[in-house]
């Protein structure tokens, strides 16, 4: 059997983080199965073991694709001339959510209160995007007060604080208010 190329992997893999959020935001976290998301792919239960051997590690790909994405965009947003201030880069944060990936994030909140396993993966990529955000905000902070970035950390840490509150609001309203993605897969 053909060996899979990196970028086949690569493909693969964000078929079945893609398919998994379509099936977690229609059915639940705990309601979806295995099948469930082989089915939604297209893929075999084979191909799906042989790439996440868990569904916990399905799960926390899943988060960690998330933060992936808002890695690249504030990555973009700070390397351009001039990068968006913390109220801009909320209004774009939010316009960016996507309902599906919200609905799964305000689960993956409700589960880790009595999941050990889902607890640290929250805290894991709660605290990624913090960093993540910490980082742009102080870049933001020096380049427009023309300072080092050692005396804007503290005024960094109290603005991203207000960013992560605000944005995690809009993801629980979003996931409120949206009704989940029909099923696109086979049935």
């Amino acid at each position: 059997m053909p060996r899979l190329t990196d970028a086949r992997r690569n493909l693969r893999r964000r078929q079945i983080t893609e398919a998994a959020v379509r099936c977690f935001s229609r059915n639940g976290l705990a309601s979806t199965s295995i099948v469930d998301i082989t089915a939604e792919s297209g893929l075999s239960a084979g191909s799906l073991y042989a790439h996440y051997p868990s569904k916990a590690e399905l799960i926390q790909a899943v988060a960690r694709a998330v933060i992936e994405e808002h890695a690249v965009r504030l990555g973009t947003y700070a390397a351009g001339p001039n990068p968006p201030g913390p109220d801009e880069l909320l209004a774009r944060m939010v316009a960016g959510i996507d309902r599906a990936h919200a609905r799964v994030g305000v689960q993956m909140w409700g589960e880790a209160t009595t999941d050990e396993a889902l607890r640290s993966i929250v805290t894991e990529m709660t605290a990624s995007l913090r960093a993540l955000l910490h980082d742009y905000v102080t870049t933001w902070l020096t380049r427009t007060e023309h300072t080092e970035p050692g005396k804007v950390r503290e005024q960094a840490t109290c603005i991203v604080q207000q960013i992560m509150m605000s944005y995690q609001a809009q993801l629980l309203q979003a996931a409120l208010l949206s009704e989940p993605e029909p099923s696109s897969g086979a049935q």
